[in-house]
Order: C-alpha cells, then structure tokens, then sequence
C-alpha cells in the first residue's frame, strides 16, 4: 500500500485520507495516529515514509553554485577585512554578498 509520496501531495490530503494511509502502515512514529492533527499526523508519516518535510525550491535561470562559491570567497574576504579593521572593504564586501544572496532568493521564489 505504500507509495512513493511527496510532501507536496501528503499536505494536500484530508485528515480522513492521511489516516487511512496510516491505518495500513506499521511504524513507530504512527502509534496513537487517530487522535493526531493533521500537521502532527503529515509530520509522523513524512517520518515513516522517509520524506523530507519541507519542499526543495528549484532555482531556475541562474547557476547556484556558482554563486554560492562567490558568496563562499566574499565571507573570506569578509573576515580578512574584519581582521585587517578596513571599514571600507568590509561594507563592499557586504554588500556584494547581500546582492548575490538576493539575487539566489528572488530566483528560487
């Protein structure tokens, strides 16, 4: 009975449906299920299924590490400035990491 579920179609299922699909399943973390909630019932059967419980956002239009790996170089950058007190350096560099880390959240929304 059991399928391969995302997270995704699990948070879309009635209390009703969560419970049946439970009732056929044989899992510590499902003990007690009827008397669940439905975010503390999703929460349990994400953990016998093995699934995570959050969605992975998928960043389009951009390459991700690629970014990351300059963000990565910024925060050596960053400690350096800090070491060497350089108030100057410091705020570009912070604010070229700002950039970038918007620039990655506005793509994965």
């Amino acid at each position: 009975m059991e399928e391969n579920y995302t997270y995704e179609e699990l948070s879309k299922k009635t209390v009703a449906q969560l419970r049946e699909l439970a009732s056929g399943m044989e899992h510590e973390a499902l003990q007690g299920y009827t008397q669940l909630h439905k975010a503390d019932l999703l929460a349990k059967l994400c953990e016998a299924l093995g699934i995570p419980m959050h969605a992975q956002q998928d960043v389009k239009g951009i390459k991700k590490t690629e970014i990351k790996g300059q963000i990565r170089k910024l925060k050596l950058e960053r400690n350096k400035a800090l070491e060497a007190k350089d108030s100057k350096k410091l705020r570009e560099v912070r604010a070229e990491m700002k950039l970038l880390k918007r620039h990655l959240r506005k793509a994965a929304s």
